[in-house]
């Protein structure tokens, strides 16, 4: 079962949007707080996106590029702008295509059915992104975005980052992240943990997150 988020700000055409697309055996959840679609998303996980463009706090296309920095997920513009610039920039912007409102709910149907055909028949595009707090890290790029900053890690960064995130706030011991880190290229000993943690801590300070990790005296680390 594929699942569709829908952005829309009417509550009205929300709800048909809805109830007509769980007709057709769709998983579907519609946006509330429009400040935090990008939370919404992630929670989500999502085939697919129907995004308008006029919402409250940021616009369509803010969202749009949001989102493209964590996944190529099909985006559908639904909007009652009809210029021809805002066509085209929804489509520069990420946007798999576009629709005008008033619309036929048939002909998006068939829309929708023609995008998920097209972006899944030959590849799998799940979403390989975690969250904790307004932090997400995306497994695929090894990048972490933190409200309007973003910034690379190593591998390594990347690895105990997300250990210690899907943990949930839980303390992960140094010796499970070793073993956690260690493969058939790369033997991670005591000194080398700790020289990725210390960058790893360094590179969320200067993103404004210098409390994340803390040092739990003869435990290991836990992220708050």
């Amino acid at each position: 079962m594929y699942k569709i988020l829908i952005v829309e700000d009417d509550h009205t055409i929300a709800e048909i949007l809805d109830e007509h697309l769980k007709k057709w055996g769709y998983e579907t959840s519609a946006v509330e707080e429009f400040s935090e679609v990008l939370s919404a998303y992630v929670k989500f996980e999502p085939q697919l996106v129907l995004l308008d463009i006029n919402l409250p706090y940021y616009d369509g296309f803010y969202w749009c590029s949001k989102i493209r920095e964590l996944s190529d997920v099909p985006i559908l513009f639904l909007s009652s702008r009809d210029s021809d610039g805002d066509k085209i920039r929804a489509i520069t912007q990420g946007g798999d295509d576009y629709m005008e409102k008033p619309f036929s709910l048939d002909l998006l149907t068939a829309k929708i059915s023609a995008i998920l055909r097209r972006a899944y028949s030959t590849s799998d595009r799940t979403l390989n992104i975690l969250q904790h707090g307004e932090m997400i890290l995306n497994l695929e790029k090894m990048q972490v975005l933190y409200g309007d900053t973003s910034v690379e890690l190593t591998r390594n960064e990347g690895r105990i980052l997300s250990l210690l995130m899907k943990s949930q706030g839980n303390t992960v011991s140094r010796g499970r992240l070793m073993q956690y880190l260690w493969d058939d290229e790369s033997f991670v000993d005591e000194n080398t943990l700790t020289v990725n943690v210390n960058r790893l801590r360094k590179k969320l300070s200067e993103m404004g997150m210098s409390e994340t990790i803390k040092t739990r005296k003869g435990e290991g680390y836990q992220l708050i």
